[in-house]
């Protein structure tokens, strides 16, 4: 079944417009001061200037930025990409004198898949999970669309899991015990991942972390329409996003789910997932929608809807209440995946 399917029908008596769900006051407060711009819908008349302004006023922290006077050990990897592709760098990070084979979070950073890069989204994942959990970290510097367009990203991503699952021993990781997941255009791409690796019979990670994932190209939810013109990502920006991933495949019913996730008609034997997703978000209900899928298929899937969140919400209010109790969520959700594949030994695939 796809999960179009479950969306509600936009004839007959249901409404076309509806009210959008209120901003918790806490997140509104810290919007209204936000100076990032978060709120300019992103065009195609405007890609290229966001893009330029995404890499000035994100740029990259440096490989001893990272390493936080020594908390931290980090490497830039530079492997080989998929057939006929290019190589791909990998930013390998771990809690400095923890020298035994770790679990591992894959980590696909977010930006619609036009921005972002693999260095800036360390800090906080190296801070919020590798130190208190004892985890690796292997961020990843995948092809940003327009310039490269489906499937460059998802294969980059995958290329660069085969060698770190082939190359284990030599990153002191446990193969055994990975966990892909993202953020936004990150978790769309570990949702995808996940799904690549099952087909290709890859490295089976024992978990997928989709934090506010990007998964469908159609646009045709009701949290699309309500939150148009008022969410952080709304349906402008994520139409602009998807056109310049799919080029002409934008909207194609044979779109395959490794570009799309919420495409797939098959989603079982996936890892478990956790998910989560704001109320007052654009990609609220596909992401609800992905999880009630996989719950179909007989699979396990672990959501989270936080109450008057919008996209990004604990990236631009990271002191907030609820921010504070989604990162104190996701934390225990990845304490439990992996403790649990520690006792049975290896994935549950």
């Amino acid at each position: 079944m796809d999960l179009a399917d479950d969306l509600p029908s936009q004839t007959g008596s249901i409404p076309m417009t509806w009210d959008a769900p209120p901003f918790d006051p806490e997140l509104a407060l810290a919007l209204a001061r936000s100076t990032s711009g978060a709120r300019e819908p992103i065009t195609p008349e405007n890609l290229a200037a966001r893009q330029e302004r995404d890499a000035a006023v994100r740029p990259r922290p440096t490989v001893q930025e990272l390493r936080a006077d020594g908390r931290f050990a980090v490497a830039e990897l530079r492997v080989p990409g998929a057939p006929h592709g290019p190589d791909v760098t990998l930013v390998s990070a771990r809690p400095a004198g923890l020298h035994g084979p770790l679990p591992l979070l894959y980590y696909l950073h977010g930006g619609g898949m036009i921005t972002g890069n693999a260095w800036s989204v360390l800090p906080r994942v190296l801070r919020d999970w590798a130190e208190p959990l004892g985890l690796a970290v292997v961020s990843v510097e995948y092809r940003l669309a327009p310039q490269a367009r489906y499937p460059a990203a998802v294969e980059d991503c995958y290329a660069g899991l085969v060698w770190v699952a082939a190359h284990a021993a030599e990153l002191a990781v446990d193969a055994d015990r990975i966990v892909v997941g993202g953020k936004s255009a990150g978790g769309g791409l570990a949702a995808a991942l996940a799904l690549l690796t099952r087909d290709r019979g890859g490295p089976a990670p024992i978990g997928q972390l989709l934090l506010c994932p990007m998964l469908d190209d159609r646009a045709g939810t009701v949290s699309s329409r309500q939150l148009a013109g008022v969410d952080t990502w709304d349906r402008t920006s994520s139409a602009t996003a998807w056109q310049a991933l799919l080029g002409d495949r934008y909207g194609a019913p044979d779109l395959p789910p490794y570009a799309a996730p919420a495409r797939a008609t098959d989603l079982s034997a996936l890892p478990p997932a956790y998910l989560d997703v704001g109320s007052a978000e654009t990609l609220r209900d596909e992401g609800v929608a992905y999880a009630q899928a996989i719950w179909r298929a007989g699979g396990q899937a672990e959501l989270h809807v936080w109450p008057g969140a919008f996209h990004g919400f604990d990236t631009i209010a990271p002191r907030a209440a609820l921010s504070r109790d989604a990162r104190d969520t996701r934390t225990r959700w990845l304490r439990r995946v992996l403790t649990r594949s520690d006792e049975v030994g290896g994935p549950a695939r």
